[in-house]
């Protein structure tokens, strides 16, 4: 049977109407804003610049709402197991969402149960010394190490934690073997290197910059793809001689699995606006973080690579998550 041109536009247009409509009425309530920890720091300065400026962008309250507790996991299952329609958004910080599943035992998946929307942010991070440890550049500290195996410490803000693995991944690049020191905080790892009760540890370039003009730690090295900008005198691992060798925290947006591509659509775009304000690029900036923003897929992606790097880290570690 034949479909004359009037009907088929007719039903063409009906679908455009549709589709339409479909988009136009999202989001029709508040949108809930996950983050994975209590208030105070990095995910919490993000979620609390970026609300107003998405709620007055999009015509709804994005509601914030700091889940934190199990290294990330409530903040994330929650999301996962949230309705698929946009009114539940995710901030996931790299190490949540590519290193947990290799540490926990999860009643979620999060490479099937979250979907990307898009990177917002990057950081990395610094190594620092003891004044007293004889090395001032990442050669040293690698010729120290091997002269004497297991006798630098490390500290980092616990088991599994951002600040760990950074140092576990660099020791297994230079084949080198130190012992970690956790506490219960990144802030309490580079007071402990301080104090002289650690060597060594991977600390926030933000956090930590003061002290190191002071002169109470000494930094040798930024472990990202490029120079920091807030410390751009210190080489990168890259430089120091290991290639390809970029450890960069991100925090990202995710949504549940199953969220609709013209929604997905719709926030990425929103959100990519928001980021280029200048009131918004100098809270983030001043956090030590740079904004950096991609496509679903390349998030995909990036969260694929990240998940398998992280997953050899752990097991040729013999990491296990508190």
């Amino acid at each position: 049977m034949k479909i004359s041109g009037f009907l088929l536009l007719a039903v063409t247009m009906c679908a455009v109407s549709s589709a339409h409509a479909a988009d136009t009425a999202y989001p029709s309530r508040p949108i809930r804003f996950l983050l994975p920890f209590a208030p105070g720091g990095s995910a919490d300065v993000i979620g609390r610049v970026l609300s107003p400026k998405l709620a007055e962008a999009m015509g709804q309250p994005w509601v914030v709402d700091n889940r934190g507790g199990a290294a990330g996991n409530i903040a994330a299952e929650t999301t996962a197991r949230a309705a698929p329609d946009g009114h539940t958004v995710f901030l996931g910080l790299s190490t949540i969402v590519t290193a947990n599943p290799a540490l926990y035992k999860l009643t979620f998946s999060m490479e099937k149960d979250l979907q990307p929307v898009t990177t917002l942010t990057m950081s990395q991070y610094i190594f620092v010394l003891h004044p007293g440890v004889p090395a001032n550049n990442i050669k040293e500290l690698i010729a120290l190490a091997k002269q004497k195996p297991r006798a630098l410490n490390f500290s980092s803000g616990g088991l599994g934690s951002p600040l760990h693995l950074a140092v576990e991944l660099f020791q297994r690049r230079a084949g080198i073997e130190m012992v970690h020191v956790p506490f219960k905080s990144g802030g309490a790892a580079t007071t402990a290197v301080v104090a002289g009760e650690v060597q060594l540890a991977a600390s926030s370039i933000a956090s930590s910059m003061q002290m190191v003009k002071a002169g109470r730690i000494k930094a040798i090295a930024a472990t990202g793809a490029q120079r920091s900008p807030i410390a751009p005198e210190l080489p990168t691992l890259i430089e120091a001689g290991f290639p390809g060798l970029d450890i960069s925290s991100w925090y990202g947006l995710l949504a549940p699995a199953g969220t609709p591509a013209m929604i997905v659509r719709r926030i990425r775009d929103e959100v990519i606006k928001v980021v280029q304000m200048p009131d918004v690029r100098q809270a983030l900036t001043g956090q030590g973080l740079q904004i950096e923003t991609s496509t679903p897929q390349a998030f995909a992606a990036r969260i694929r690579a990240d998940t398998q790097t992280w997953a050899e880290v752990i097991k040729s570690a013999g990491i296990k998550g508190e």
